[in-house]
């Protein structure tokens, strides 16, 4: 991954979801002994250590959830040698009764390992497909940091990567003939048909924001494009999705337009106006405009020489701690104010990985944007 993707000091969210490692021997090893041993000292004080033997079957399937196929076969192995050892050393049982036993025992045995076998293979090729979902999904998107003649953009993006929850966050700036356009957007659902809508949205952004000449034009470009693709995902029998979505327009005037469709709204972190920028109500997201009875509207908002302003996906303010408490993105900035922008992205997401205790369930997408030195002078 992109240095610039992965926050120093902090593990790749990546990470997060994983098949859990295997056991390791010595914890099958100590099941086995302990459980074998029990049974026994059980039999012994009651009398009927060989009925309580064929027992012993049960923690190969145990072992089979967690473990390898080798670990799951040396379980079975070491259960049958148990069973058979304690049922034809005994008067107790008839041959046939033991045989009979046995054979069970060899059976169920052998289903646990042909379980552990299906499931590492299935483990594989999660793991196969969902690095190759976020694969695809990093080279959707260009490595921080971005620039324009009025930004400098530092900023993170880390997927979750479970299985199929890969998210549709993106993020764009682009130099155009009308100033610097900048985009981060959240497209509702998981997996590869959400990295499907993402690209629809994030290719109709870097072609609308060099083309059009206003700000509202770009959005409907955006909108076009995610009810073209929704258009093509009915037919193919998949579900419509909406995508949340923050344009900016940003010149060299100390004035910047925004449109917010339902996104997470800016916080300015270092200026005169610290916290929320905008004052209106976001307009619908993408893709659900036909549903609002008034088109978007642009608002604006100073962004001063020497202001920052940080741009977020709902992965960063829908994060929880393990009590469920939403993270508090707000109450947090104001201990920002001495970090440098460049490293803003990494100070944030490490506190937001302390907040979620490593357990977050979305992707996470940061932008800290700063006017280039001198712009404005």
């Amino acid at each position: 991954m992109d240095a610039s993707r992965e926050p120093s000091g902090s593990s790749a969210a990546g990470g997060e979801g994983r098949t859990a490692p295997p056991l390791r021997w010595s914890v099958v090893v100590s099941w086995l002994v302990a459980v074998t041993v029990v049974l026994a000292v059980i039999g012994v004080f009651l009398g009927r250590e060989t009925r309580l033997a064929p027992f012993l079957v049960v923690l190969p399937a145990l072992i089979a959830g967690r473990g390898s196929v080798r670990q799951t076969a040396v379980a079975s192995t070491w259960v049958t040698v148990m069973i058979a050892a304690a049922l034809f050393d005994t008067a107790q049982d008839t041959i046939g009764d033991a045989t009979a036993t046995v054979v069970f025992a060899i059976v169920f045995n052998g289903l646990s390992v042909a379980r552990a076998a299906q499931r590492v293979h299935s483990e594989r090729e999660i793991a196969r497909l969902r690095s190759a979902a976020a694969a695809l999904q990093r080279q959707l998107l260009r490595p921080f940091p971005l620039m324009t003649d009025q930004l400098i953009v530092h900023g993170l993006y880390q997927p979750v990567e479970e299985d199929s929850r890969v998210g549709g966050d993106v993020y764009e700036v682009v130099s155009s003939p009308y100033g610097s356009r900048v985009f981060i957007a959240d497209v509702q659902g998981k997996g590869l048909p959400a990295i499907s809508a993402a690209f629809s949205v994030l290719s109709a952004f870097r072609e609308a924001a060099v083309s059009e000449p206003t700000l509202t034009a770009v959005v409907d470009a955006l909108e076009d494009a995610v009810l073209r693709h929704n258009s093509f995902a009915a037919q193919a029998g998949e579900s419509e999705r909406f995508v949340t979505a923050l344009v900016l327009g940003i010149g060299p005037d100390t004035e910047v337009q925004a449109i917010n469709c339902g996104h997470v709204p800016p916080l300015m972190l270092h200026g005169d106006r610290e916290g929320p920028v905008l004052k209106g109500e976001p307009c619908v997201p993408l893709g659900l405009d036909a549903l609002s009875p008034e088109p978007r509207t642009v608002e604006w908002f100073a962004f001063p020489a020497g202001g920052t302003l940080l741009l977020c996906t709902d992965g960063v303010t829908e994060a929880r701690d393990p009590a469920g408490t939403f993270y508090p993105l707000e109450e947090r900035a104001a201990a920002w104010a001495d970090v440098r922008p460049g490293d803003l992205p990494a100070t944030v997401y490490r506190d937001l990985r302390r907040h979620a205790a490593g357990a977050q369930s979305d992707d996470t997408a940061l932008m800290v944007l700063r006017r280039r030195p001198g712009e404005m002078e």
